[in-house]
């Protein structure tokens, strides 16, 4: 079955495409399948993944390569056997996975941590386990995904709200949630950026009783006040940050993404027992470390990506109940070029959105 319209977005070609520099062009999209949904894209939030992806920074990038996994849009072509009650004209969206083997025998498919799938595709820059073909995201004009990875946007939430949440916002809440978030604890978010905008307003959300911004300068201080923090430490502005504040926190995210991170000083911020999680992803390795650190106070240090479908719909539904509101910033996608530039350039508060004016 042929359709109407043509899938066309920005297109990296090289590593020099995060100079300003993605052609808009046409692509084949992956083998259409019965279980899929074509999505007509209305947003698109800006990630830093999609920054690392356009100049190879994780490994060399799979190009030609249309970046962009939070996507909203509506759905315009609905399959057969697609998942999740989706209905042709539903506002639809999708986040930094596309798919998975979703096999029986998977443990990780079968106990709902679709995320940690070995068999698993990303939503763009990559190819589908089964053969149907490459996946290309968001900076475009339609999208092509199985219907297990789209999820229907709740009424009260923007299309321009909603679509960082679909990468940025899940990449914090899933972490804090599943280490136990939530009333009575006391929590640190390392970076104000975009991910780390989202950790202070979903520990706000989840009614953290202690709420610290960590950052190295107090220049985002009063932002991050607003946002839910209700302590901010400047690190570069206090060299004895971490003894003034040592064995103050339950769980610190960290969101940033540089090789250079004081590690030792963020683990005396731990109480006993404590718990660290990366969820930044760095070009190159962290920096080293004193197991003793970690063995001294019993802490624990971990990771985490994204977020399966079911915390997704979750995070939605907390979203809705507790009024969350991202700090925004439209751009229409014939700027995509010059967005990336300044999101490079650390211009975004906090996060960028792309517009695609012809569908919204």
């Amino acid at each position: 079955m042929s359709t109407d319209y043509k899938f066309q977005g920005w297109m990296g070609l090289d590593p020099k495409s995060v100079d300003g520099n993605m052609k808009w062009q046409s692509y084949e999209p992956k083998e259409w399948k019965e279980t899929d949904v074509d999505i007509k894209i209305t947003h698109c939030g800006i990630c830093g993944s999609d920054l690392h992806m356009l100049r190879s920074g994780w490994g060399e990038t799979d190009y030609p390569c249309v970046v962009g996994h939070e996507i909203v849009g509506t759905a315009v072509r609905v399959g057969s056997k697609a998942e999740g009650g989706i209905k042709v004209g539903d506002r639809v969206g999708v986040g930094a996975q596309s798919s998975s083997c979703l096999k029986p025998d998977c443990a990780e498919c079968s106990d709902g941590h679709e995320n940690h799938c070995v068999n698993g595709t990303n939503t763009y820059g990559d190819k589908y386990k089964d053969g149907s073909g490459k996946s290309y995201g968001g900076y475009a004009d339609y999208s092509r995904v199985p219907s297990h990875f789209v999820f229907k946007i709740p009424d009260k939430i923007s299309s321009a709200e909603v679509a960082p949440m679909l990468c940025g916002g899940i990449t914090v809440f899933s972490p804090l949630k599943r280490n136990g978030a939530g009333p009575g604890t006391k929590v640190g978010i390392v970076g104000i950026g975009g991910l780390g905008h989202f950790g202070l307003l979903y520990a706000k959300a989840l009614g953290c009783k202690e709420i610290v911004a960590i950052s190295r300068t107090s220049a985002k201080k009063e932002d991050a006040m607003k946002m839910g923090a209700t302590k901010f430490i400047a690190t570069d502005e206090d060299k004895d940050w971490a003894t003034h504040n040592a064995m103050s926190l339950d769980l610190i995210v960290c969101t940033v993404s540089s090789p250079k991170m004081p590690l030792m000083d963020y683990f005396e911020l731990l109480k006993t027992f404590g718990q660290f999680i990366q969820v930044g992803a760095p070009e190159d390795s962290l920096p080293g470390f004193n197991c003793f650190a970690l063995i001294g106070k019993g802490i624990k240090m971990g990771g985490s990506a994204i977020g399966s479908p079911a915390e997704i719909r979750e995070m939605l539904d907390i979203t809705v109940k507790k009024d969350v509101k991202p700090w925004i910033q439209e751009r229409p996608m014939k700027d995509a070029n010059q967005t990336v530039v300044d999101m490079v350039d650390g211009k975004a508060r906090y996060r960028y959105v792309l517009v695609n004016e012809a569908h919204a």
